[in-house]
């Protein structure tokens, strides 16, 4: 009996691109979601644009445009690199939508009749320079209980801990690094603690993976805490019912764009959306990323059970992206954007690669540079596609593309094959991804061992019907290999599909034989990795020296953009090697395929430089010809993708497009150093 699943995914905050570091869970999910529909189940996919909040309002100040345009712009682009990655969404839509606030409210209605929302006068911080109330994470400092320094308004990404702006030590404006002051202010809470039993219940009952429930147990013993669930303006959110210038909190309305999104889409295909989620009729799994667990598996569920609906029957939980075994890096180029990822490398190759490495647990995964070249031409390249490049052209040139039939041998080999069925489907079902690349692989092993035992390019000299029988089994071992792998690879699945002359495969055709069928000719279906399309995609990735304090978009999936914290202590010692000299710009071009790069051919004095700056976006050439600049003259020069950049002219940005030269006075002489 097939079943009927609703699958969402954790919202990818509007104020910024979709990385390499957001792709793992969105691949994950997607991998599970096409093999219970590969399985025969109806199963939904759900996610949206988590649109609303203080940072979309401030991108989109800066960026000239209204934050309905930037979300907008944002939603075009995360989609474009969803769709690139093959990441497919039965519905993907915006939590600034119709649904959206009427669920807000009529949660919010809910809760408040049952008395779960009080009213309290509270201090909150504010920036007297910005002139706004901050949001918890536009405020830093050091954590309250561990002391770690440069830590979020809200958590601690050292020892988990959660608390309040107001609770951090030496707190600061992430913004303007001012020291904020206390306001008073009447705000909303969610009385948490009023649902500490039935969480307790509900994590008890397998609501998560173990690792999981562990960590939810300390937060249960240190106490739960009222939640602030409303904030004031100026705010880019929905207005709380009632209210004039209070807003519900992001994260009040982010969860309920899972529930927005299900809804549009059930308008949109005439399904009732009461029985699709709030139903035992369907099954109901949420999947996100480590940091967002305190929201996920406490408020969000209370906030359920307290207004009446369902919670997910299951919180699936992922660990973060490492690369190289470190931190994604803007200054190593491994903090690389999809759309970077895509321009160098074929999406498959990421695909493979991250379900080599998922094994349903809340550990990191690691992509190593080389060891991501290495897997891929050797499993990818080497042993699967090798299978069907080795059988499908000899078929087409040699026999007419016909098979035959299977002999005692070739049986052996495919129901060898056939077998694993069971334990992939496990694999898969648990998310444990990594063991069923291992078992497609070692089987993949098994049919190269047989092309080599048989030699089939030997007997087509002599005995071509001993090649057929051969091949037929080889083309047979590809076909359950391509099903087997297909959640992780559609494209490639899609190709051989094509190949083979057959509809689309499920894992129902696993114990299926093509025997005595015509296949198509063959076409190539992956492509060596060569290493230095790697290390020119790293190479775009780099961000070039920048001021410290600029601000930079944060790599949560639903966070803040927040201020890069503050380099390591220099001397004064450090500083007087740093040569800053007066320059001119005597030639500024655009750089072909660089979008965000102009070269700038400069007059030091007498001596000649030429430096790439990714000012593209905001200076057209034509407007800084002339033009003098600081220059960082000693800086060792850098080989990029487009050519030498020697030195780096000296800027200020404010975020989005506002990106301010240093420049001198226009007497300043060429060649003169800067004090």
């Amino acid at each position: 009996m097939s079943r009927k699943i609703v699958v969402t995914y954790a919202l990818p905050y509007a104020n910024g691109p979709i990385h390499i570091g957001h792709l793992v869970g969105y691949l994950q999910t997607d991998i599970w979601v096409r093999f219970q529909k590969m399985c025969g189940n109806e199963c939904l996919y759900f996610c949206a644009d988590d649109t609303h909040g203080t940072p979309v309002m401030i991108s989109a100040r800066a960026a000239g445009i209204s934050p309905e345009e930037l979300i907008g712009q944002m939603y075009k682009e995360h989609k474009a690199d969803f769709d690139g990655f093959y990441v497919e969404f039965d519905n993907y839509y915006s939590t600034h939508s119709p649904e959206n606030k009427h669920f807000s409210e009529l949660i919010f209605s809910r809760l408040n009749e049952a008395g779960s929302i009080v009213k309290r006068n509270v201090e909150q911080t504010y920036c007297e320079n910005c002139k706004m109330s901050l949001p918890d994470r536009f405020v830093r400092g050091t954590c309250p209980r561990c002391k770690a320094e440069d830590q979020y308004g809200d958590s601690c990404e050292i020892c988990s801990a959660a608390y309040r702006p107001t609770e951090l030590i030496n707190p600061y404006c992430a913004t303007c690094r001012a020291r904020p002051a206390l306001k008073t202010s009447e705000h909303y809470f969610f009385k948490l603690v009023d649902f500490e039993k039935r969480l307790k219940d509900l994590i008890a009952g397998g609501h998560t993976q173990k690792s999981v429930a562990n960590k939810l147990d300390e937060w249960f013993k240190i106490g739960l805490k009222d939640w602030d669930i409303s904030r004031d303006g100026p705010y880019f959110g929905f207005k709380i019912p009632g209210e004039e210038n209070k807003f519900f909190y992001v994260w009040l309305d982010a969860p309920i764009g899972y529930m927005a999104s299900a809804k549009n889409y059930c308008d949109k295909n005439n399904l009732d959306f009461d029985k699709v989620w709030n139903s035992d009729e369907y099954e109901l799994y949420h999947f996100i990323g480590k940091d967002i667990v305190y929201f996920h598996a406490l408020f969000w569920p209370a906030m359920l059970i307290g207004a009446g609906f369902k919670t997910a029957d299951k919180l699936f939980v992922h660990g973060f992206l490492t690369v190289n075994g470190e931190k994604m890096s803007k200054s190593r180029g491994t903090f690389i954007d999809a759309g970077t990822y895509i321009r160098y490398l074929d999406p498959k190759y990421l695909r493979y690669y991250y379900a080599s490495k998922l094994t349903g647990g809340i550990e990191d995964i690691d992509l190593r540079t080389e060891d991501f070249v290495n897997k891929i031409n050797s499993d990818l390249v080497g042993k699967l596609a090798n299978l069907a490049s080795r059988s499908g052209p000899m078929l087409t040139k040699k026999l007419a593309g016909q098979l035959g039939q299977l002999d005692k041998k070739g049986e052996q080999l495919i129901n060898k094959l056939a077998a694993a069925k069971d334990r992939i489907i496990r694999g898969y079902e648990g998310l444990n991804y990594a063991s069923v690349v291992r078992t497609i692989i070692a089987l993949a092993d098994d049919a190269n061992r047989y092309v080599e035992q048989n030699q089939p390019w030997v007997t087509v000299k002599t005995d071509l019907e001993r090649t057929r029988t051969t091949l037929t089994a080889v083309i047979n071992a590809v076909r359950i290999l391509t099903i087997y792998l297909k959640p992780i690879l559609p494209k490639y699945a899609e190709k051989v599909e094509k190949f083979l002359n057959v509809d689309k495969l499920s894992f129902a055709d696993v114990e299926t034989v093509l025997a005595n069928h015509r296949i198509n000719e063959f076409e190539r279906l992956v492509e060596r990795i060569d290493k230095e399309q790697v290390n020119a995609m790293i190479e775009e990735s780099k961000e070039g020296p920048r001021l410290a304090g600029t601000q930079t978009q944060s790599p949560e999936p639903v966070a803040a953009a927040h201020v890069e914290p503050l380099k390591p202590e220099c001397t004064i010692e450090d500083f007087a090697k740093i040569d800053l000299r007066i320059a001119r710009v005597v030639k500024a071009e655009a750089v072909e395929g660089a979008d965000k790069l102009l070269r700038l051919d400069l007059d030091v004095g007498g001596l000649q430089r030429s430096v790439l700056a990714a000012i593209a976006e905001m200076y057209k050439p034509e407007e800084l010809t002339g033009k003098i600049v600081v220059y960082l003259a000693n800086l060792k020069p850098r080989k990029m993708r487009f050519g030498l950049s020697e030195g780096m002219i000296l800027a200020a940005d404010a975020g989005g497009k506002d990106v301010f030269m240093l420049s001198a006075d226009s007497g300043a002489k060429p060649g003169q150093k800067v004090l």
